[in-house]
C-alpha cells in the first residue's frame, strides 16, 4: 500500500490517480470473490492460499522489474492492482475459512483476533521499514523486498497441515453460489455484520489511499514521514487485536464491535482537523484499535455464526465489502481534488461515526452478541 500509493503519487501528482490506483484491487473482487467463496468450500483451501500466493510473487517482481527498467507507468499500477484483486478474491475467503479448521469453534474468535495480529505486527513494522527502503533505496527496491517477503510466505504456508475440502464439487459453481446467497440473507445476524463490515469498507478503508495526500499538502513531508503514520496505525491494531484474542463469548463482544468502529470514525474525523504531525501520529494508533475491531472481530464473528458447509461462501460475500470500496474512495478523491483532503477526511469519519450509530441504536442482533 504504501509503495503503490506514494509511487502514483509521485508519477502524477493527483489525488485522483492515488484513489484510482489504491481502488483498482475492488473491481476484480467485486466480481470475483463469490466464486472464490464457492472454490473455498469445494476445493482444499491450503492449495488455494499456496496457487494465490504464487501469483502474488509474479506481480510483484513484475512491478519491480518495470521500475527497474524505467518503463513503469501509472497504468502498470492499475494492472498490478487489479490483479492483486483477483488473487484477493479467491486468497482471502480461504485463508479466513481455513481458521475453522484448524482450531476447536471454542477457539474460533481467539484463533481470528491472532491470525490479525500478526497482519497488525507487520502492519506495525512493514510501513516504517518500507518508508525507509523507499527514501533510500528507491521503489525498485521496495518491491524486491516484498517479493522476498512473498517467497517466505510461500514457504511457511507449506507447515499448515493439509484439510480436507469441506464438500464434493457435485454440482455446478453458480449453484452453490446461489445456495450461499440464500444462506447468507435468511442468516440475519450475519447479514447485520456483513453490512457493518460494508460500511468501514466505504469509509474507513479509502482513508488510506489518501494519505500520501496527507502527508504532502498537509504535513509537507516525504515518504518515511507516511511509514511512520501507518505504523501507529499498526501499533494500535496490534494491541486492539491481542485484546480481542483474550475476549470469550461472554465478553459483550457485539459492544466491542460498535465501540472500536464509533472509535474509527472519530478518529479519522480528529485527524482531519490538524495540521501537526506529531498529534496526528497519535491519532493513527486510535485508528488502529479500531481498526482491530472490523479486521479481528467482525470476521470471527461471522465466521462463528455461520454453518461449516457455508463458511467459505460467507466470505466470499464478505470480501464482496472490499470490492464496493470505490464507491467510497472515489467520492473522497474528488472531494480532496476539488476543494482539500482533510474536508475528505472529515466526511468519511463523520459518515463512518453516524453510520455506526444507526446500527447500534436500530438493531439489536449485534448488540447481543
Amino acid at each position: 500500500m504504501l509503495a503503490r500509493g506514494y509511487l502514483t503519487w509521485e508519477l502524477t501528482k493527483s489525488p485522483i490517480a492515488v484513489v484510482v490506483v489504491g481502488a483498482g484491487f475492488a473491481p476484480p473482487i467485486l466480481l470475483l470473490s463469490l466464486y472464490g467463496g464457492a472454490a473455498a468450500d469445494r476445493y482444499a483451501r491450503k492449495r488455494i492460499i499456496q496457487v494465490c500466493q504464487l501469483g502474488m510473487l509474479v506481480i510483484t517482481l513484475f512491478m519491480a522489474v518495470s521500475i527497474s527498467t524505467n518503463t513503469v507507468t501509472v497504468f502498470h499500477l492499475v494492472l498490478a492492482a487489479v490483479g492483486q484483486g483477483a488473487l484477493w478474491a479467491f486468497l482471502m475467503p480461504a485463508r479466513q475459512a481455513i481458521i475453522g479448521q484448524l482450531v476447536d469453534e471454542s477457539q474460533l474468535t481467539n484463533a481470528v483476533a491472532l491470525n490479525s495480529s500478526g497482519m497488525s505486527l507487520m502492519t506495525v513494522a512493514a510501513p516504517g521499514i518500507g518508508g525507509l527502503i523507499y527514501g533510500f533505496g528507491g521503489a525498485a527496491a521496495t518491491y524486491y523486498v516484498i517479493s522476498g517477503l512473498i517467497a517466505s510466505a510461500i514457504v511457511f504456508m507449506g507447515f499448515v497441515p493439509y484439510v480436507v475440502p469441506i464438500r464434493k464439487a457435485g454440482r455446478r459453481m453458480w449453484g452453490d453460489i446461489k445456495q450461499g446467497i440464500i444462506y447468507t440473507r435468511r442468516n440475519r445476524t450475519v447479514l447485520m455484520l456483513l453490512l457493518m463490515s460494508l460500511s468501514t469498507a466505504l469509509l474507513a478503508m479509502p482513508f488510506r489511499t489518501l494519505m500520501p495526500v496527507q502527508i504532502e499538502e498537509v504535513f509537507h513531508m516525504e515518504v518515511e514521514a507516511l511509514g511512520l503514520l501507518m505504523s501507529m496505525i499498526g501499533v494500535g491494531a496490534l494491541f486492539g487485536s491481542l485484546v480481542i484474542a483474550g475476549l470469550s463469548k461472554t465478553s459483550h463482544r457485539g459492544w466491542f464491535l460498535l465501540g472500536t468502529t464509533l472509535i474509527s470514525g472519530l478518529a479519522i474525523l480528529l485527524v482531519s482537523a490538524t495540521t501537526s504531525y506529531v498529534i496526528a501520529a497519535f491519532i493513527m494508533v486510535v485508528i488502529g484499535i479500531g481498526d482491530s475491531g472490523r479486521r479481528a472481530l467482525n470476521a470471527s464473528l461471522i465466521l462463528e455464526e455461520t454453518e461449516e458447509a457455508f463458511r467459505g461462501r460467507v466470505m466470499g460475500v464478505y470480501m464482496m465489502n472490499f470490492g464496493l470500496m470505490p464507491l467510497g474512495a472515489l467520492p473522497l478523491g474528488f472531494i480532496a481534488a476539488s476543494f482539500d483532503v482533510r474536508l475528505a477526511f472529515a466526511v468519511a469519519g463523520a459518515t463512518l461515526f453516524i453510520t455506526t450509530l444507526g446500527f447500534a441504536m436500530l438493531t439489536n442482533r449485534i448488540r447481543r452478541l
